[in-house]
């Protein structure tokens, strides 16, 4: 699935996320079952094998959204590619195992801690002593210090993306060894762990020009199990090949080509057999399940073959009727209709023979999923008009059930459906605990209440614009005086302004208004039938059919829960908020997500104004130049919030050239208290006390509501059945010397079942 999303560590990760973002190593350690955090909502699904279990040799064809403009993953344009060719060709000092929980990397790191604390904070690595970079040289302090110089922030010779924690550094030094590399920071770091990973060469980071061009489409030393070969920008795919000088596990492929494939034609690229592994979106993920079935009419779906080979029943049924009417055709004399009987099946039957092929094709691939350590939220734009009132963005985001949007996008993918309960962090994640308390749970009347407070209310007078007919009061006035002389018996359609108790599940067609925006769960079918439906009455009798007698109220009267509100106006204007998404075929699920939230909105009066823009000015057009009400996109999600997190959630400060500096707070919306927050959790070493202040600086983003946590990304993955060690990571760093294709007879681990576990109190 494609939602448009954002990475914290750029500046500005590539408009078009539709990819997770990198998910840096856990800092903190990991927790007790009494822990608030839980554990991870789902399991890595990438059917693990040993690696006696794996051939050697071959070649892995991974389809990416892009080939990277840059492989320097400090850069501002470096994209989801950028990290995976990095992953594999440089060294990281920490890595993440699949439950979240940071492991030092033993390819590159014997130990690193911190030694001192006063006066200053010192860390010192450990270096592997067979950590040789591919031209042979070692990998030592020089390579530390200049990613260091890089990007501390001094020199602002250098293209860097950010400089966080890096700018804390004060020096760097030879240890009481060459494998030794000693860091002393000028204020205390509680985040050290996030530095250099990646670590790139001094070849790279030790000049400006170097670091600005020098790996943009080529690195010409790294130091993984993989090397690059090429960017070819042409073929659209970047080219990883075995790394000789490598002292690790030597990797079982013998090649790891990504390539750039849309993910509208990821499908027929499975079907031509030119992909290994590929990320995908729902609907493709239902057609590769299939496949394993018996194969099927291209049109209706119904199976061709029963048990045994033989012909289904409905395929049966199909083939008695086809001979029927050529029987019937062949002994009349109409043969123009005969001919067009023979076209027919013939098409029936070459459909039915790509369908079998396509589904042939993809019976060698199986899905994997898991979820994404990621999530999607939806952001409110405080910077003006109706949000920038608190109490109206704390009205939006108590209107949200937000259960039932979870539901919607991963229970019919067989995921767990917990919503997020967090900003900072995920389940499983040392920061995490659900703050979503500091709001107040879903509670529509309580919305009301909130606008009405803020000053909007039903009905209200709405100045018309030339051309427009009055809203509101006005237009109900005008619609009396127009009823005046009327005959006194209603059709179906007026309103006399009674609200019918019972009568609000009905529809002039009959059906519950829920049924129209419902995919299938009763639960949406249940919520439209609490919804004024607009049978009408006259003269204080019911006349609509079924109506129970003595079951009405007076106009004004309190509709029940769930049932729309009247329209909210204040000051001659409508409370109508400008909802911004992305038109791409990717973002299917955050149209089907913003239709529910536009239907829950409008339950306490507050309508949408839907604007769907071009996948490519989605974010840096509309999200990051504030050109927005409400919005739905993804932020990766970060085990060191401290640093992370605190340039999407601070405070915006005027700039110098008197424009508002927002960093990377697109809702616009910041408190001075959550900056003091992050910053105590930066500096503080002692982990218990940084995992609280993160907790409560989490609650008071709830409280401001300028964005709401919604449910945790899916990740689907097709791939090819014997691919071991590869598919959907969840939380886990991949470990790419482990890949490879099964050994004939072997096969690899899967979990039997998504974990549905929800976080503890």
């Amino acid at each position: 699935m494609s939602h448009v999303g954002v990475g914290p560590r750029a500046v500005m990760r590539s408009v078009a996320f539709l990819t997770a973002g990198v998910l840096a190593v856990p800092a903190l350690a990991g927790c007790t079952s009494e822990d608030p955090s839980g554990k991870p909502l789902a399991e890595r699904d990438v059917a693990a094998a040993a690696r006696t279990s794996v051939s050697d040799g071959g070649t892995l064809r991974w389809a990416v959204d892009s080939v990277p403009d840059t492989l320097n993953a400090f850069q501002s344009d470096a994209d989801a590619t950028t990290t995976r060719v990095a992953q594999a060709v440089l060294p990281s000092m920490f890595r993440m195992d699949e439950t979240g929980s940071p492991v030092r990397n033993p390819d590159y790191l014997e130990s690193a801690e911190v030694v001192d604390t006063e006066p200053k904070q010192v860390v010192v690595y450990k270096l592997n002593q067979q950590a040789v970079w591919s031209d042979g040289r070692e990998i030592g302090a020089a390579d530390f210090a200049a990613q260091w110089r890089a990007l501390s922030g001094k020199d602002s010779a250098y293209w860097t993306a950010r400089n966080a924690g890096y700018d804390r550094i004060e020096k760097i030094e030879r240890g009481a060894s060459d494998l030794e590399v000693k860091v002393t920071f000028s204020r205390p770091y509680a985040d050290w762990k996030a530095l250099f990973t990646p670590l790139y060469p001094k070849d790279v980071t030790g000049t400006p020009d170097a670091f600005n061009d020098g790996a943009r489409r080529a690195l010409k030393v790294s130091a993984g199990p993989f090397a690059v070969k090429k960017v070819d920008t042409k073929g659209d795919q970047v080219v990883l090949t075995g790394n000789p000088r490598w002292w690790g596990e030597p990797a079982k492929l013998d090649q790891i080509v990504l390539r750039a494939v849309p993910r509208d034609e990821r499908v027929s690229e499975l079907v031509a057999g030119k992909l290994d592994l590929a990320e995908i979106d729902p609907e493709t993920a239902d057609e590769v399940g299939l496949a394993a079935g018996p194969p099927r009419d291209a049109a209706t779906g119904t199976p061709l073959m029963g048990p045994g080979g033989s012909p289904a029943p409905g395929a049966q049924g199909r083939s008695a009727a086809e001979a029927l009417r050529s029987w019937a055709v062949a002994n009349g004399s109409d043969e123009e209709a005969a001919e067009e009987e023979v076209l027919a099946r013939e098409e029936r039957r070459e459909a039915e023979a790509k369908a079998r092929r396509r589904q042939q094709a993809l019976s060698g691939f199986e899905v994997r999923k898991s979820l994404e350590p990621a999530y999607t939220q939806l952001a409110l734009n405080g910077a003006d008009g109706p949000l920038s009132d608190e109490r109206v963005r704390r009205a939006v985001a108590r209107a949200l059930d937000r259960e039932k949007l979870a539901e919607a996008v991963l229970k019919p993918l067989g995921l767990p459906a917990e919503p997020v309960g967090s900003h900072l962090a995920l389940s499983g994640q040392p920061a995490y605990a659900d703050g979503s308390g500091a709001l107040g749970e879903q509670n529509a009347k309580e919305a009301r209440a909130l606008l009405a407070d803020a000053g909007w209310v039903p009905g209200g007078p709405v100045k018309k614009k030339d051309g427009e007919e009055a809203a509101g009061a006005e237009k109900d006035k005008k619609d009396e005086e127009e009823k005046d002389g009327k005959d006194e018996k209603k059709s179906e359609g007026d309103d006399d302004g009674t609200y019918i108790v019972g009568e609000d599940n009905k529809n002039t067609d009959g059906r519950n208004e829920g049924d129209r925006n419902d995919d299938g769960g009763g639960d949406d079918a249940k919520d439209g039938a609490d919804r004024e439906s607009g049978e009408k009455h006259s003269s204080g009798k019911n006349t609509a059919q079924g109506g129970a007698p003595g079951a009405y109220a007076p106009k004004g009267t309190a509709a029940p829960a769930g049932a729309a509100a009247a329209p909210l106006a204040k000051d001659g204007k409508a409370l109508t908020l400008r909802f911004v998404l992305p038109s791409g075929p990717g973002s299917e699920t955050l149209r089907t997500v913003a239709d529910r939230i536009t239907d829950m909105l409008k339950e306490i009066g507050i309508g949408t104004e839907v604007s769907k823009v071009p996948d490519e000015s989605y974010f840096k057009d509309h999200i990051a130049a504030g050109e927005y009400d409400l919005a739905l996109y993804s932020w990766p999600a970060s085990a060191f919030p401290a640093t992370d997190a605190r340039p999407i959630y601070a405070k915006p400060v005027p700039a110098a050239d008197g424009s508002l500096n927002v960093a990377q707070n697109y809702t616009r919306v910041g408190t001075d208290q959550v900056d003091q927050l992050f910053d105590r959790a930066m500096t503080t070493l002692d982990q218990k006390e940084a995992r609280g202040l993160l907790r409560k600086a989490d609650s008071r983003i709830w409280a401001a509501a300028g964005s709401v946590p919604l449910y945790q990304r899916p990740q689907l993955v097709a791939a090819r059945e014997n691919l071991a060690n590869a598919g959907a990571f969840g939380f886990e760093t991949p470990v790419y010397e482990d890949m490879g294709f099964l050994k004939k007879g072997a096969q690899g681990s899967r979990p039997s079942a998504p974990a549905s576990s929800s976080p503890s109190s």
